[in-house]
């Protein structure tokens, strides 16, 4: 039994689903044109399958005329495989509503894809022209698309021109470069224009559409594609389809599968289409189940274009947590050891550096410009700010050294990206465990001898993950010479002073480790390292607001 599509879409995209497991053949037309009926015709006297074929035709004119008249003329050339040949129809595009689909329905988008997949794993394990058909039908009732765009394509050999303002966006988009639903401005934050794009999918209210059966009951199952309209970056496409994951989740329906990826496109348009699949219930008047329907969604084939598409199965992963980035922050926030603290002195601190932080970060940003990837100043300050938040909540209270300090590094993980954030990470973890050890036999209070052995301690289990030693033009620098002058006797400012003074000295250093080990030596004179200058930038502060 061998299945294949109707195909005028721009760049030729269902091509890649030809192959073992998918379709059988695909036949294109011109760009935005459907083919005409002799290709159709010459297609399914190719296949020539004996057990039958089935057309599956996205709904628009062009192709339903085109095939529909191929499939007449095959009939009439060979009456005996007449009823061989079935046609499937997908209208899935929730934009166009009944109204102003009433002649002509609604368009065909990615859902058809959908259909392709799941009805072809039907026939290469052996089913019946019928069978086949039947749940060709079952699955395009059952999805609807919407599409969204910062523009239309452009069509080579045409002149481009702006469709939309830049503050412009238009939802309802077809695949071929036609108007949307609507143009809007200004362009939403991404989270409100998901919830849009899914209020259009499954609304159950709106007349002009309520497309799907939708209960509402939390109880509805359903597949996710979150579809590349052909000139949507990676990036942007995997924030959009996190965004749908936790908006169709909050509003009640169980996510079975996800997929993300380029399946129908509009060559290079800046957009997204959202797919739901709404599966089956046990008690629906279905010939096929949810269990049949998602055990053909996962057969696999050999197709390019499925292959490369990301497949995630949300329910097998649902309840693991993640570890913490040295011990478990958990397991150390459950623990009754305290240390508890005479003033305010270490909430001053933390306020100080975090605020030295924010200020300084055009002067890191411009250091790690020449020195490294430029970002160094803005990864502080996103994790400066986050401690700063975490304190004005009250997670940060001041009341207990250890649990406080655990904080930091959990906020630190959660909010600073790179290098950095998990040097800072594993260092503020490690010395939340050095604490929560030195308070094992009795609560004690926090003070310049305990900061010095504990921070040891710390610095020590960082050595264990960066092989980063003074002198090396990183941030140990200046940590390494705090930690050694407070073991040593030193006061805070002093210390501060030598970390100081180690940091500036990085400027005359070679770099051996870290992307400035990268960077022509020569460009790097005179211009200390910005992660040693943040570690300097940080203890400064902290230590001036410390009573000796």
């Amino acid at each position: 039994m061998s299945t294949f599509p109707a195909e005028a879409a721009p760049d030729n995209t269902i091509l890649g689903f030809v192959g073992n497991g998918m379709l059988s053949a695909a036949v294109c037309g011109n760009i935005f044109a459907s083919p005409n009926p002799g290709q159709v015709l010459r297609a399914l006297e190719l296949v020539n399958n004996p057990k039958g074929t089935v057309i599956i035709v996205k709904n628009y004119t062009g192709d339903i005329l085109n095939f529909g008249l191929a499939r007449e003329k095959f009939s009439a050339l060979y009456p005996d495989q007449a009823f061989s040949i079935r046609f499937v129809v997908v209208a899935d595009d929730v934009a166009v509503g009944r109204s102003q689909g009433a002649i002509v329905g609604r368009r065909g988008l990615a859902g058809t894809v959908l259909v392709y997949k799941i009805a072809a794993a039907l026939a290469k394990k052996g089913g019946t022209l019928d069978e086949v058909e039947v749940l060709a039908r079952c699955i395009a009732s059952r999805v609807g698309t919407i599409g969204v765009g910062l523009g239309h394509c452009h069509v080579p050999g045409t002149q481009s021109e702006a469709t939309l303002k830049v503050d412009e966006y238009e939802i309802g988009m077809g695949i071929h470069n036609e108007p949307g639903h609507r143009k809007s401005s200004p362009i939403p934050p991404l989270n409100t224009l998901v919830e849009e794009m899914v209020e259009m999918l499954t609304s159950t209210s709106d007349p002009e559409r309520s497309f799907l059966d939708l209960k509402h009951d939390k109880e509805d199952c359903i597949v996710l594609m979150v579809n590349n309209l052909g000139g949507t970056s990676e990036l942007e496409l995997a924030a959009l389809a996190g965004a749908a994951v936790l908006e169709v989740k909050r509003r009640g329906f169980v996510i079975d599968r996800i997929l993300i990826g380029t399946f129908m496109t509009s060559l290079n348009m800046p957009g997204v289409s959202l797919t739901l699949l709404l599966l089956p219930r046990p008690n629906d008047d279905t010939q096929f189940s949810k269990a049949d329907i998602l055990r053909y969604l996962d057969e696999e084939t050999d197709v390019l274009a499925w292959k490369m598409a990301i497949k995630l199965h949300p329910r097998e992963n649902e309840g693991h947590v993640g570890g913490g980035t040295v011990d478990s922050s958990e397991q150390l926030k459950q623990m009754d050891h305290r240390i508890l603290m005479k003033d305010d002195s270490f909430i001053r601190a933390v306020k100080a550096a975090c605020k030295a932080i924010h200020d300084a970060e055009p002067e890191i940003t411009s250091m790690d410009q020449i020195a490294g990837d430029g970002d160094c100043g803005l990864t502080l300050k996103t994790g400066a700010d986050a401690v700063s938040k975490a304190i004005s909540e009250g997670l940060i209270s001041g009341r207990n050294l250890i649990e406080d300090v655990r904080v930091v590094a959990q906020v630190i993980e959660e909010s600073m990206d790179g290098t950095s954030g998990a040097l800072y990470s594993i260092f503020f973890s490690a010395l939340a465990k050095a604490l929560y050890e030195a308070a094992s036999t009795s609560n004690v209070s926090a003070g310049r001898e305990l900061a010095a052995d504990t921070l040891k301690t710390a610095l020590d289990r960082l050595y264990t993950y960066t092989r980063a030693r003074p002198p090396s033009r990183t941030l140990i620098d200046p940590l390494d010479a705090f930690i050694r002058a407070l073991n040593a006797g030193k006061a805070w400012k002093a210390a501060a002073l030598l970390a100081g003074q180690a940091a500036e000295s990085t400027k005359s250093l070679p770099a051996k480790v870290g992307r400035a080990a990268y960077v022509e030596q020569k460009n790097l004179n005179a211009v200390c390292d910005p992660g040693a200058w943040s570690v300097k930038t940080i203890l400064e502060a902290a230590c001036s607001v410390i009573p000796e």
